[in-house]
């Protein structure tokens, strides 16, 4: 069996956005060589998420509103002992609504994706780059 190990270095200008990665994440299965086994693809930060959907502009500017909705910016107390130290508890919180990672089989060296799949990198709190750890283990 064959373990493959990429990191993607990904820096978004905006606190907020989402990217189509599965061009990198194609390319990382063919530099593995595997044909048949699984990707896992996960953000290492915790206000950025990895997720699979439609590569669909207009999905995204609802999500916009989707997440604000559930997820909105929290104005933080500085005198609270428990604040994290910046404003970006509603990164956290988007974040762990869009999920951490994803894991696509391969078949005969190919994501085996519906039709309309996309992996996607979900950033929260942009403006640094951040890492998404490609793991491609099989055969």
């Amino acid at each position: 069996m064959k373990s493959y190990r990429k990191e993607l270095w990904l820096e978004v200008p905006t606190r907020r956005a989402f990217v189509n990665i599965t061009p990198q994440v194609e390319e990382s299965l063919r530099e593995s060589g595997v044909k048949e086994g699984f990707a896992l693809v996960n953000s290492t930060h915790v206000t950025a998420a990895v997720f699979i959907d439609d590569d669909e502009t207009g999905l995204y500017r609802h999500y916009e509103k989707w997440l604000e909705h559930l997820a909105p910016v929290v104005p933080t107390d500085p005198n609270d002992d428990d604040v994290i130290g910046e404003d970006i508890i509603d990164a956290h919180m988007k974040r762990l609504l869009m999920g951490r990672e994803v894991v696509v089989a391969v078949t005969d060296g190919r994501l085996d994706f519906g039709h309309w799949e996309n992996i996607f990198y979900g950033e929260f709190d942009g403006g640094r780059k951040k890492r998404v750890l490609v793991k491609i283990i099989g055969e």
